[in-house]
Protein backbone atom coordinates (compact mmCIF):
# COMPACT_ATOMS: atom_id res chain seq x y z
CA UNK A 1 0.00 0.00 0.00
CA UNK A 2 1.12 3.12 -0.64
CA UNK A 3 1.68 6.02 2.06
CA UNK A 4 2.76 3.27 4.97
CA UNK A 5 6.10 2.20 6.11
CA UNK A 6 7.06 -1.32 6.18
CA UNK A 7 7.96 -2.79 8.97
CA UNK A 8 8.66 -6.64 10.55
CA UNK A 9 8.70 -8.08 13.87
CA UNK A 10 11.34 -11.06 14.27
CA UNK A 11 11.12 -13.53 16.53
CA UNK A 12 14.42 -15.14 18.06
CA UNK A 13 13.40 -18.31 16.57
CA UNK A 14 13.91 -16.90 12.90
CA UNK A 15 9.72 -16.23 12.42
CA UNK A 16 9.36 -13.38 11.01
CA UNK A 17 6.26 -11.17 10.60
CA UNK A 18 5.56 -8.17 8.02
CA UNK A 19 3.75 -5.48 8.60
CA UNK A 20 3.46 -1.89 8.44
CA UNK A 21 4.86 0.67 10.98
CA UNK A 22 2.90 2.07 13.78
CA UNK A 23 3.30 4.51 16.45
CA UNK A 24 7.29 5.24 16.30
CA UNK A 25 9.75 4.41 13.51
CA UNK A 26 12.53 2.93 14.33
CA UNK A 27 13.66 -0.40 16.26
CA UNK A 28 12.88 -1.92 19.68
CA UNK A 29 13.87 -5.28 21.51
CA UNK A 30 12.02 -7.19 24.13
CA UNK A 31 10.23 -10.57 25.25
CA UNK A 32 7.07 -11.18 22.66
CA UNK A 33 3.91 -11.80 24.49
CA UNK A 34 0.20 -11.60 24.01
CA UNK A 35 -2.46 -10.24 25.70
CA UNK A 36 -6.46 -11.42 25.72
CA UNK A 37 -7.67 -8.22 26.68
CA UNK A 38 -11.17 -7.51 24.13
CA UNK A 39 -10.88 -3.96 25.93
CA UNK A 40 -7.96 -1.48 28.20
CA UNK A 41 -5.39 -1.40 25.44
CA UNK A 42 -4.23 2.05 27.51
CA UNK A 43 -4.22 0.88 30.75
CA UNK A 44 -1.92 -2.25 29.60
CA UNK A 45 0.25 0.22 27.73
CA UNK A 46 0.79 1.97 30.67
CA UNK A 47 1.30 -0.55 33.10
CA UNK A 48 4.78 -1.01 34.38
CA UNK A 49 4.66 -4.53 34.38
CA UNK A 50 4.97 -4.80 31.28
CA UNK A 51 8.32 -3.66 31.31
CA UNK A 52 10.76 -4.69 28.51
CA UNK A 53 8.06 -6.99 26.71
CA UNK A 54 6.60 -6.34 23.17
CA UNK A 55 2.66 -7.12 23.75
CA UNK A 56 0.57 -8.56 21.09
CA UNK A 57 -2.84 -8.32 21.30
CA UNK A 58 -5.06 -10.52 20.19
CA UNK A 59 -8.31 -8.54 19.74
CA UNK A 60 -8.12 -7.38 15.86
CA UNK A 61 -9.76 -3.89 16.25
CA UNK A 62 -7.13 -1.32 18.54
CA UNK A 63 -7.53 2.12 19.10
CA UNK A 64 -11.65 2.50 18.23
CA UNK A 65 -11.80 4.37 21.10
CA UNK A 66 -8.40 6.84 21.24
CA UNK A 67 -6.18 8.10 23.93
CA UNK A 68 -7.05 9.82 26.84
CA UNK A 69 -6.08 11.71 30.20
CA UNK A 70 -7.22 9.56 32.42
CA UNK A 71 -6.61 5.96 32.15
CA UNK A 72 -3.22 5.53 32.62
CA UNK A 73 -1.63 3.38 35.40
CA UNK A 74 1.81 5.13 35.38
CA UNK A 75 3.45 8.14 34.44
CA UNK A 76 4.30 6.88 30.81
CA UNK A 77 4.04 3.68 28.16
CA UNK A 78 6.11 0.71 29.58
CA UNK A 79 5.70 -1.58 26.61
CA UNK A 80 9.16 -2.25 24.54
CA UNK A 81 6.72 -2.19 21.66
CA UNK A 82 3.19 -2.94 20.04
CA UNK A 83 2.00 -5.32 17.53
CA UNK A 84 -1.55 -5.07 16.78
CA UNK A 85 -3.67 -6.77 13.26
CA UNK A 86 -6.16 -3.64 12.34
CA UNK A 87 -5.67 -0.18 13.87
CA UNK A 88 -8.52 2.33 13.83
CA UNK A 89 -8.26 4.53 11.49
CA UNK A 90 -10.37 7.22 13.37
CA UNK A 91 -11.05 6.99 17.48
CA UNK A 92 -14.23 7.84 18.36
CA UNK A 93 -15.32 8.45 21.90
CA UNK A 94 -15.71 11.23 23.85
CA UNK A 95 -12.86 11.19 26.39
CA UNK A 96 -10.43 10.36 23.24
CA UNK A 97 -7.66 13.64 22.96
CA UNK A 98 -5.60 12.13 20.16
CA UNK A 99 -5.37 9.04 18.62
CA UNK A 100 -3.32 5.66 20.07
CA UNK A 101 -1.09 5.76 16.43
CA UNK A 102 -0.07 9.59 17.88
CA UNK A 103 0.55 8.40 21.19
CA UNK A 104 2.51 5.92 20.89
CA UNK A 105 5.13 7.86 18.41
CA UNK A 106 4.61 11.10 20.69
CA UNK A 107 6.43 8.53 23.34
CA UNK A 108 8.64 7.21 20.85
CA UNK A 109 7.39 3.66 21.04
CA UNK A 110 7.52 1.11 17.69
CA UNK A 111 4.88 -0.56 17.01
CA UNK A 112 3.45 -2.65 13.65
CA UNK A 113 0.18 -2.92 12.77
CA UNK A 114 -1.47 -5.19 9.73
CA UNK A 115 0.14 -8.24 11.32
CA UNK A 116 -1.75 -11.64 11.24
CA UNK A 117 -2.21 -12.01 15.08
CA UNK A 118 -4.12 -14.98 15.05
CA UNK A 119 -1.22 -16.73 13.52
CA UNK A 120 1.71 -14.68 15.85
CA UNK A 121 -1.03 -15.99 18.96
CA UNK A 122 -0.57 -19.88 18.02
CA UNK A 123 2.76 -19.93 16.96
CA UNK A 124 3.75 -17.91 21.17
CA UNK A 125 1.26 -20.01 22.73
CA UNK A 126 3.31 -23.52 20.29
CA UNK A 127 6.71 -22.19 21.03
CA UNK A 128 6.48 -19.97 24.10
CA UNK A 129 7.15 -16.42 24.55
CA UNK A 130 10.35 -15.26 23.00
CA UNK A 131 13.03 -12.42 22.40
CA UNK A 132 11.83 -10.10 19.73
CA UNK A 133 12.27 -7.21 17.81
CA UNK A 134 10.03 -4.54 15.82
CA UNK A 135 11.98 -2.82 12.78
CA UNK A 136 10.47 -0.01 10.46
CA UNK A 137 11.81 2.34 8.63
CA UNK A 138 15.61 3.27 8.26
CA UNK A 139 16.04 0.07 11.12
CA UNK A 140 14.23 -2.35 8.47
CA UNK A 141 16.87 -4.64 7.41
CA UNK A 142 17.75 -8.34 6.43
CA UNK A 143 16.52 -10.66 8.57
CA UNK A 144 19.60 -12.66 9.33
CA UNK A 145 20.53 -9.03 10.48
CA UNK A 146 17.70 -8.38 12.74
CA UNK A 147 17.43 -11.80 13.90
CA UNK A 148 20.95 -11.28 15.27
CA UNK A 149 19.83 -8.27 17.46
CA UNK A 150 17.20 -9.99 18.55
CA UNK A 151 19.68 -12.73 20.04
CA UNK A 152 22.15 -10.30 21.58
CA UNK A 153 19.03 -9.13 23.65
CA UNK A 154 18.55 -10.16 27.36
CA UNK A 155 16.02 -13.14 28.22
CA UNK A 156 13.12 -12.47 30.80
CA UNK A 157 14.92 -14.76 32.96
CA UNK A 158 17.11 -13.75 35.17
CA UNK A 159 15.65 -10.17 34.77
CA UNK A 160 16.28 -7.38 37.45
CA UNK A 161 13.74 -4.97 36.40
CA UNK A 162 11.57 -3.76 39.15
CA UNK A 163 14.28 -1.30 40.28
CA UNK A 164 13.64 0.16 37.06
CA UNK A 165 10.10 0.79 37.39
CA UNK A 166 9.81 1.77 41.04
CA UNK A 167 9.36 5.23 42.49
CA UNK A 168 12.03 7.12 42.95
CA UNK A 169 10.96 8.72 45.98
CA UNK A 170 8.01 7.97 48.36
CA UNK A 171 4.58 9.62 48.06
CA UNK A 172 1.46 9.70 49.86
CA UNK A 173 -2.42 8.75 48.43
CA UNK A 174 -4.42 10.46 51.10
CA UNK A 175 -7.22 8.73 52.35
CA UNK A 176 -11.08 9.36 51.10
CA UNK A 177 -12.95 10.75 53.81
CA UNK A 178 -11.92 9.70 57.32
CA UNK A 179 -8.65 8.03 57.68
CA UNK A 180 -8.83 4.00 58.97
CA UNK A 181 -5.46 2.91 58.45
CA UNK A 182 -2.19 3.76 57.17
CA UNK A 183 -0.06 1.08 54.13
CA UNK A 184 3.33 1.23 53.04
CA UNK A 185 2.77 -0.47 49.84
CA UNK A 186 6.26 -1.39 48.14
CA UNK A 187 6.06 0.00 44.63
CA UNK A 188 7.24 -3.07 42.66
CA UNK A 189 5.69 -1.80 39.54
CA UNK A 190 2.51 -0.38 41.12
CA UNK A 191 -0.57 0.83 39.24
CA UNK A 192 -2.51 3.81 39.92
CA UNK A 193 -5.69 2.31 40.70
CA UNK A 194 -4.47 0.38 43.32
CA UNK A 195 -3.68 2.85 46.05
CA UNK A 196 -7.03 4.45 44.26
CA UNK A 197 -8.73 1.31 45.92
CA UNK A 198 -7.41 1.42 49.43
CA UNK A 199 -8.10 5.06 49.77
CA UNK A 200 -11.48 4.41 48.64
CA UNK A 201 -11.49 1.74 51.89
CA UNK A 202 -10.69 4.75 53.97
CA UNK A 203 -6.81 3.95 53.72
CA UNK A 204 -4.00 6.59 53.78
CA UNK A 205 -0.90 4.86 51.53
CA UNK A 206 2.54 5.13 51.52
CA UNK A 207 4.02 4.20 48.37
CA UNK A 208 7.57 3.59 48.68
CA UNK A 209 11.00 3.02 46.41
CA UNK A 210 11.66 -1.14 46.01
CA UNK A 211 14.47 -0.19 47.84
CA UNK A 212 13.30 0.82 50.96
CA UNK A 213 14.66 -0.82 54.35
CA UNK A 214 12.18 -1.97 56.72
CA UNK A 215 13.20 1.10 58.92
CA UNK A 216 11.92 3.05 55.93
CA UNK A 217 7.88 0.79 56.78
CA UNK A 218 8.53 0.74 59.91
CA UNK A 219 9.07 4.69 60.43
CA UNK A 220 5.34 5.21 59.05
CA UNK A 221 4.19 2.96 61.56
CA UNK A 222 2.15 0.96 59.21
CA UNK A 223 -0.89 -0.86 60.05
CA UNK A 224 -0.35 -2.97 57.03
CA UNK A 225 1.88 -3.72 53.89
CA UNK A 226 1.14 -3.97 50.88
CA UNK A 227 3.36 -6.11 48.05
CA UNK A 228 2.13 -4.41 44.34
CA UNK A 229 2.53 -6.00 41.06
CA UNK A 230 5.93 -5.63 38.66
CA UNK A 231 8.23 -6.63 36.01
CA UNK A 232 10.60 -9.69 35.57
CA UNK A 233 12.15 -12.47 37.16
CA UNK A 234 11.27 -12.68 40.98
CA UNK A 235 14.14 -14.84 41.92
CA UNK A 236 16.41 -11.59 41.41
CA UNK A 237 14.80 -9.70 44.29
CA UNK A 238 16.23 -10.82 47.00
CA UNK A 239 15.75 -7.27 48.96
CA UNK A 240 11.65 -7.65 48.63
CA UNK A 241 11.93 -10.94 49.41
CA UNK A 242 14.17 -10.48 52.62
CA UNK A 243 12.17 -7.33 53.60
CA UNK A 244 8.76 -9.26 53.15
CA UNK A 245 10.53 -12.11 55.64
CA UNK A 246 10.90 -8.95 58.11
CA UNK A 247 7.11 -7.85 58.23
CA UNK A 248 5.85 -11.33 58.26
CA UNK A 249 8.42 -11.69 61.73
CA UNK A 250 6.64 -8.79 63.06
CA UNK A 251 3.15 -10.22 62.36
CA UNK A 252 1.93 -6.80 60.07
CA UNK A 253 -0.94 -7.80 58.02
CA UNK A 254 0.32 -7.96 54.87
CA UNK A 255 -1.65 -8.10 51.53
CA UNK A 256 0.61 -8.92 47.86
CA UNK A 257 -0.72 -9.26 44.67
CA UNK A 258 0.46 -10.65 40.84
CA UNK A 259 4.46 -9.90 41.42
CA UNK A 260 4.04 -9.36 45.54
CA UNK A 261 2.22 -12.85 45.35
CA UNK A 262 5.65 -14.60 43.91
CA UNK A 263 7.79 -12.37 46.47
CA UNK A 264 5.46 -13.60 49.53
CA UNK A 265 5.92 -17.76 48.32
CA UNK A 266 9.72 -17.36 48.05
CA UNK A 267 9.62 -15.52 51.41
CA UNK A 268 7.43 -18.64 52.41
CA UNK A 269 10.03 -21.02 50.91
CA UNK A 270 8.08 -21.81 47.73
CA UNK A 271 9.93 -21.58 44.25
CA UNK A 272 8.96 -19.80 41.00
CA UNK A 273 9.26 -21.25 37.46
CA UNK A 274 8.90 -19.55 34.23
CA UNK A 275 5.75 -20.40 32.27
CA UNK A 276 5.67 -21.11 29.04
CA UNK A 277 3.45 -18.13 27.55
CA UNK A 278 2.05 -16.62 30.74
CA UNK A 279 -1.17 -15.05 31.96
CA UNK A 280 -2.34 -11.73 30.39
CA UNK A 281 -5.47 -10.58 29.85
CA UNK A 282 -8.87 -9.51 31.73
CA UNK A 283 -10.69 -12.83 31.12
CA UNK A 284 -8.85 -15.37 33.32
CA UNK A 285 -10.88 -17.74 35.24
CA UNK A 286 -9.62 -18.69 38.85
CA UNK A 287 -10.96 -20.76 41.70
CA UNK A 288 -10.96 -20.04 45.79
CA UNK A 289 -10.18 -23.63 47.01
CA UNK A 290 -11.79 -23.17 49.95
CA UNK A 291 -14.84 -21.56 48.87
CA UNK A 292 -15.28 -23.28 45.28
CA UNK A 293 -15.93 -19.86 43.94
CA UNK A 294 -15.17 -19.11 40.58
CA UNK A 295 -13.52 -15.38 39.90
CA UNK A 296 -12.72 -13.92 36.19
CA UNK A 297 -10.02 -12.16 36.81
CA UNK A 298 -6.93 -9.66 35.25
CA UNK A 299 -3.51 -11.09 34.95
CA UNK A 300 0.15 -10.25 33.81
CA UNK A 301 2.63 -12.18 34.46
CA UNK A 302 5.29 -14.85 32.89
CA UNK A 303 6.46 -16.15 35.99
CA UNK A 304 4.72 -18.41 38.66
CA UNK A 305 5.36 -20.28 42.01
CA UNK A 306 5.42 -24.00 42.59
CA UNK A 307 2.59 -25.84 44.17
CA UNK A 308 -1.17 -27.39 43.88
CA UNK A 309 -4.17 -26.29 44.83
CA UNK A 310 -5.26 -26.92 47.93
CA UNK A 311 -1.39 -27.56 49.03
CA UNK A 312 -0.54 -26.89 52.65
CA UNK A 313 3.16 -26.63 53.81
CA UNK A 314 5.42 -25.83 56.03
CA UNK A 315 7.24 -22.15 56.15
CA UNK A 316 9.54 -19.96 58.46
CA UNK A 317 6.12 -17.98 59.82
CA UNK A 318 4.08 -21.58 60.22
CA UNK A 319 1.73 -23.13 58.28
CA UNK A 320 0.54 -21.67 54.79
CA UNK A 321 -1.46 -22.80 51.72
CA UNK A 322 -2.08 -22.76 47.96
CA UNK A 323 -5.72 -20.68 48.42
CA UNK A 324 -6.22 -20.34 44.56
CA UNK A 325 -5.75 -21.69 41.24
CA UNK A 326 -6.33 -21.46 37.72
CA UNK A 327 -8.72 -24.15 36.70
CA UNK A 328 -6.97 -23.88 32.64
CA UNK A 329 -3.17 -24.99 33.72
CA UNK A 330 -3.22 -25.33 37.59
CA UNK A 331 -1.15 -22.35 37.91
CA UNK A 332 -0.94 -21.28 41.76
CA UNK A 333 -3.27 -18.04 41.88
CA UNK A 334 -2.74 -17.28 45.49
CA UNK A 335 -1.55 -18.38 49.33
CA UNK A 336 -3.37 -17.82 52.77
CA UNK A 337 -1.00 -18.19 55.89
CA UNK A 338 -2.07 -19.72 58.51
CA UNK A 339 0.02 -18.29 61.40
CA UNK A 340 0.56 -15.05 60.70
CA UNK A 341 -1.67 -11.92 59.12
CA UNK A 342 -0.82 -12.63 55.35
CA UNK A 343 -2.47 -13.67 51.86
CA UNK A 344 -1.91 -12.62 48.21
CA UNK A 345 -2.69 -13.48 45.04
CA UNK A 346 -1.39 -13.76 41.39
CA UNK A 347 -3.84 -11.54 40.31
CA UNK A 348 -5.17 -8.08 40.20
CA UNK A 349 -7.85 -6.75 41.93
CA UNK A 350 -7.48 -3.58 40.89
CA UNK A 351 -8.76 -4.73 37.84
CA UNK A 352 -8.43 -1.61 35.40
CA UNK A 353 -10.66 -1.96 32.76
CA UNK A 354 -12.16 -4.28 34.29
CA UNK A 355 -13.09 -7.54 35.22
CA UNK A 356 -14.21 -6.54 38.95
CA UNK A 357 -14.80 -10.09 40.47
CA UNK A 358 -12.08 -9.74 43.11
CA UNK A 359 -12.08 -6.25 43.93
CA UNK A 360 -13.10 -7.48 47.34
CA UNK A 361 -10.19 -8.67 48.14
CA UNK A 362 -8.78 -5.26 49.18
CA UNK A 363 -12.02 -5.40 52.21
CA UNK A 364 -10.18 -8.49 52.87
CA UNK A 365 -6.89 -7.16 53.83
CA UNK A 366 -9.26 -3.94 55.73
CA UNK A 367 -10.49 -7.23 57.69
CA UNK A 368 -7.03 -8.26 58.31
CA UNK A 369 -5.88 -4.93 60.03
CA UNK A 370 -9.09 -5.06 62.10
CA UNK A 371 -8.37 -7.57 63.58
CA UNK A 372 -4.72 -6.90 64.28
CA UNK A 373 -5.50 -3.38 65.62
CA UNK A 374 -8.46 -5.44 68.01
CA UNK A 375 -6.50 -7.32 69.67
Amino acid sequence: MSGKTPAALVLEDGRVFRGWAYGAQGSTLGEAVFCTGMTGYQETLTDPSYHRQIVVQTAPQIGNTGWNDEDDESSKIWVSGYVVRDPARIPSNWRSRRSLDEELARQGVVGISGVDTRALTRHLREQGAMRAGVFSGDALDGDDAMREKVLASPPMKGADLAGEVTTAQPYVIAAQGERRYRVAALDLGIKSNTPRQMSRRGIEVHVLPAGSTVEDLLGIEPDGVFLSNGPGDPETQAHAIALTGEILRREIPLFGICFGNQILGRALGLDTYKMRYGHRGINIPVIDVETGRVAITAQNHGFALTGEAGRTFDSPFGTARVSHYCPNDGTVEGLRCSDVPAFSVQYHPEAAAGPHDANPLFDEFVTLMEKKSSR
